[in-house]
């Protein structure tokens, strides 16, 4: 048994339970395994929202497990600074989720740290222009970009050996439940990206909400209902009118999946996934699957989303699809709507056979300690 220290953003992600799920998933996954864990995060203020995210999303999936958010010196929940150190100084392994732990004397205990990615392309290409600190002082590196350093993908190395990883989920939490009989394809998004475009070299990569408009045509074209849980500030309701009168259904994420509890059960009352992807992802062809996309496929949902290059390290065409142009995408909700069952089943096989947390963390510590 490995005493490992998780570390990632979830007071710093208020009322998103599907962030909360991504630090979750490791924190669940690890202790299914039978190792001793503790999460830590650090923050530079808190409001009472923040506070609440924390806690609500602790106490209902790792009620017994010692957590602690820290800022400024101090505890605002959980353990201490001084009892985190000693924690950490014990510890056979820090998992630093997007490099979110910072304090030297917490990060430096740990007989081993090693480096998750969850954003690829921005993380490599940020490190590259030295616009990225916190990279260093790791001794191994993991990304979802599965086909960085590989022939299939544009996006630099930076000059370190990042390791394949896939998003974890924990199977037992996202069980198969019936689904709905409406074929409402849904996604949980935010319009104008937090990590906003992106530049490498020559190639300025646009904002995510371009390749929504893109699409903005396409419940008048498919089969099905088409939902999103959007967060879009109103200095965009000239797009948020446009996705409305083209068919959109648009709905609160904070209302509807603002904790992890609701986000599954928002997942769950889905028939299907369908979304886009930021143009740093699909440009690249970084191999990025989207930690929301491994639950809609556990819980039995098929997905249908944009092309990142996955083709090169999963099954396509069957539970999970992808779409480069608004004519692939008609065609890949037709595709679903004509043997969904089909679909089910083999979204759930998916996630079984390549995101199951104990085939996938098993052997991450394999690479890692």
């Amino acid at each position: 048994m490995a005493r490992i220290l998780v570390s990632g953003a979830i007071a710093n992600k208020p009322l998103s339970g599907g962030e909360a799920w991504v630090r979750l998933s490791w924190l669940r996954g690890l202790r299914r395994l039978g190792h001793e864990v503790c999460f830590v995060e650090q923050i530079e203020s808190a409001d009472p929202v923040n506070l609440e995210t924390f806690r609500a999303a602790l106490t209902a999936l790792a009620p017994d497990c010692p957590v602690a958010l820290l800022s400024d010196g101090e505890s605002l929940d959980g353990l201490t600074p001084a009892e985190v150190t000693e924690w950490a100084g014990r510890a056979d392994l820090l998992v630093n989720i997007s490099g979110h732990l910072e304090i030297e004397a917490i990060k430096e205990g740990p007989r081993r740290r090693a480096y998750i990615d969850v954003d690829p392309g921005f993380t490599q290409i940020w490190d590259e222009d030295g616009t990225l600190a916190g990279l260093d002082g790791h001794d191994t590196f993991f990304t979802v970009g599965e086909n960085i350093g590989t022939p299939e993908s544009s996006i630099p190395t930076s000059g370190r050996e990042w390791l394949p990883l896939p998003p974890p989920v924990t199977l037992e939490d996202w069980p198969v439940v019936p689904a709905p009989g409406d074929g409402r394809f849904t996604t949980v998004a935010t319009w104008r990206s937090p990590l906003g475009t992106l530049t490498h070299g020559e190639k300025t990569f646009e904002g995510k909400h371009h390749q929504w408009r893109r699409l903005i045509h396409l419940p008048r074209q498919a089969e099905g209902e088409f939902e999103i849980a959007l967060r879009i500030d109103p200095a965009d309701e000239a797009d948020e009118i446009a996705l409305e009168a083209n068919g959109w259904h648009l709905t609160d994420p904070a209302e509807v999946a603002g904790d992890p509890l609701a986000f599954r059960s928002y997942v769950q009352a889905s028939a299907a996934e369908f979304s886009v992807a930021h143009p740093a992802y699909v440009d690249t062809a970084g191999g990025w699957v989207s930690d929301r996309t491994v639950r809609y496929l556990a819980s039995g949902r098929p997905a249908l989303v944009q092309d990142t290059g996955i083709g090169e390290r999963y099954p396509l065409g069957e539970g999970l699809l992808t779409f480069r142009t608004l004519d692939e995408a008609v065609a890949g909700a037709a595709a679903i709507a004509a043997d969904y069952g089909g679909h089910a089943r083999a979204a759930r096989a998916l996630a079984e056979a390549h995101f199951d947390s104990d085939l996938v963390l098993s052997r991450f510590l394999e690479a890692a300690l």
